[in-house]
């Protein structure tokens, strides 16, 4: 690795508002990225890692950020460059792969175009020349039928897929600098590990240095040579991948790494950064037999829910020049949920785990099969009968963004099903079960009054669990409920989770693709592949010795960090 340093950062600090009202994001830090080197930088959402690959990328807002220090690109500080000089550098000698590559192309314009556009910007090729770079871009990432995917749209292609049309654009030019920023979070974990080893090749080819941002150590030590932990603006350590994982000092970073669900022993409860600091947390290990001894008299009942060879067909209607096509989204599935279990649900992208949690909840209706809960078919149930059941069966959304109101305060979010299912005989009582959940959730009684804006992802998520716990379910159903919160943050989520499990005595069907996780929360596994069950059993025998090459597949594509 050459010793010369491409980037170097000093004393950066950056601030936003206005000059006589200034909030200070990044602290006075300083770090280099040599020629040829891939560094990792990790911490948690407000941490600062994607504030200074911004001001990297000179994206921030003239009007009202403030930044200060030297920000050195081939030893040159690209902070005193004006807008038009910038333009040739950025995309060109710095590109960067952002988060979400649905919100980040452009959906009213072709993959293909998207890229050629970089290189119509950035290179003197004609149109011919540039679409054949195009399509070799595409080879180069490996998508499949690249020829087809020049002419698709984002909507047309998977979320794996359209990383990859991402990447194409930001290695166009052959940048000196490429900055991926939590590139994977989205993604399966067996597409995770796929993109990783791409930008590890391309790395490699091109002799480039890589800026990998990400909230996950254990992805990081799977690209990284050197890592950088940032939290609240500070960069608090920095070191060797070898260095942070096996001798970490600041107790932040011993946080993170004790926070993230492993593959080994079951904890009772995840260790979060504030139970580290205060010294409260301890260690319960809950071995197989205890958990068995534990569910052994669950399974002595007849079963809350009982799934029989239930299926989901989606039908298109074709056109002139096309055949009507069918997609089988749900493939003759059985399987029972017994009252106080947990039953994890794993499985890739399109897998249709996701479908057959929405006919769970009749918000699909089965093409065939039956769907049993406490011994009623719901399939056969009228959508008055379906409606008075609503409030027996909760979902808790992937998105809790999305899924609250932005215009209503919290309060008003939580209290609005209870008044459609009568809970409480009056407004008062309402309000004062409403604050008593915040409470439950880790919320105070200030939460009440503010706007989901105003609420952190974790936070917003506590809101969505409130929400759903206030109907007083029976049956919980998880859809990837943790997968877009950080590790710290997903930890605290996830212990509340089983609490409340003990308090009420919830039963989940806990939707993820991320096994780790499903291996803390799940007593049944099952795993789905295109439809179908690929396994079903006890959760931790399954992990410790999978029978099906694909069970095999998805363990072996979790980051593990270094042992």
């Amino acid at each position: 690795m050459a010793t010369n340093n491409l980037l170097t950062i000093e004393n950066l600090s950056i601030s936003f508002g206005s000059k006589k009202k200034k909030v200070a994001v990044i602290h006075d830090i300083s770090f280099h990225v040599a020629e040829n080197e891939i560094v990792g930088i990790v911490g948690e959402s407000g941490s600062g890692k994607s504030v200074t690959s911004l001001a990297v990328m000179g994206l921030l807002p003239k009007k009202s950020s403030f930044v200060s220090g030297t920000l050195a690109f081939q030893q040159q500080n690209i902070l005193t460059l004006k807008e038009k000089a910038f333009q040739k550098i950025r995309g060109n000698e710095i590109s960067m792969i952002f988060q979400e590559p649905m919100s980040a192309l452009n959906p009213s314009l072709t993959c293909g175009f998207q890229v050629a556009e970089i290189l119509k910007t950035h290179t003197s090729l004609g149109s011919s020349a540039i679409k054949k770079e195009t399509i070799q871009l595409f080879e180069k990432v490996k998508l499949p039928r690249p020829n087809e995917i020049y002419n698709s749209y984002p909507h047309q292609i998977s979320g794996g897929q359209m990383q990859r049309v991402m990447i194409a654009m930001a290695i166009a030019c052959k940048p000196k600098l490429l900055i991926a920023d939590e590139p994977t979070t989205a993604l399966d974990v067996t597409v995770q590990k796929e993109i990783l080893m791409l930008l590890k090749e391309l790395q490699k080819e091109t002799n480039m240095s890589l800026i990998f941002i990400s909230h996950d150590l254990s992805l990081v030590s799977e690209i990284a040579d050197r890592v950088l932990v940032m939290y609240k603006g500070n960069l608090v350590e920095e070191g060797t991948v070898t260095q942070i994982f096996k001798f970490p000092k600041a107790a932040y970073t011993k946080a993170l790494l004790a926070s993230r669900p492993t593959l080994g022993e079951r904890l009772q409860q995840l260790p979060t950064i504030a139970s580290l600091a205060d010294n409260s947390f301890k260690k319960v290990i809950v071995t197989p037999s205890q958990r068995a001894q534990q569910h052994k008299k669950l399974y002595t009942r007849d079963p809350l829910l009982r799934i029989v060879n239930v299926s989901k067909t989606y039908y298109s209607k074709g056109g002139l020049f096309t055949k009507k096509r069918t997609l089988k989204a749900v493939d003759d599935v059985s399987f029972s949920v017994f009252e106080g279990e947990t039953l994890g649900l794993v499985g890739e992208s399109g897998c249709g785990k996701s479908t057959l949690g929405k006919t769970i909840l009749q918000l699909e209706k089965p093409t065939m099969g039956a769907i049993y809960y406490r011994g009623k078919d719901l399939t056969k149930l009228s959508n008055t009968e379906i409606r008075k059941l609503r409030k027996e069966i909760q979902l808790i959304f992937q998105d809790p963004y999305s899924s609250l109101n932005p215009r209503v305060p919290i309060g008003e979010a939580l209290m609005e099903p209870m008044n459609v299912h009568r809970i409480e005989p009056s407004a008062s009582k309402r309000k004062q079960r409403v604050l008593a959940l915040l409470t439950r959730v880790g919320l105070d009684n200030t939460y009440f009054h503010r706007y989901p804006h105003e609420l952190s992802g974790g936070q917003r998520q506590r809101v969505g669990i409130a929400r759903t716990i206030a109907m007083e379910p029976k049956l919980v159903i998880c859809d990837e409920s943790v997968s877009a919160l950080d590790i710290s943050v997903q930890a605290q989520v996830l212990n509340l989770l089983n609490e409340l499990k003990e308090d009420f005595g919830f039963t989940y069907i806990f939707i993820s693709h991320d096994l780790a996780v499903v291996k803390f929360m799940a007593d049944q596994l099952l795993v789905m592949n295109q439809g179908k069950i690929e396994e079903l059993g006890d959760a931790d025998e399954i992990y410790a010795n999978p029978t099906k090459e694909y069970t095999k597949k998805l363990i072996e594509a979790i980051p593990k960090g270094i042992s």
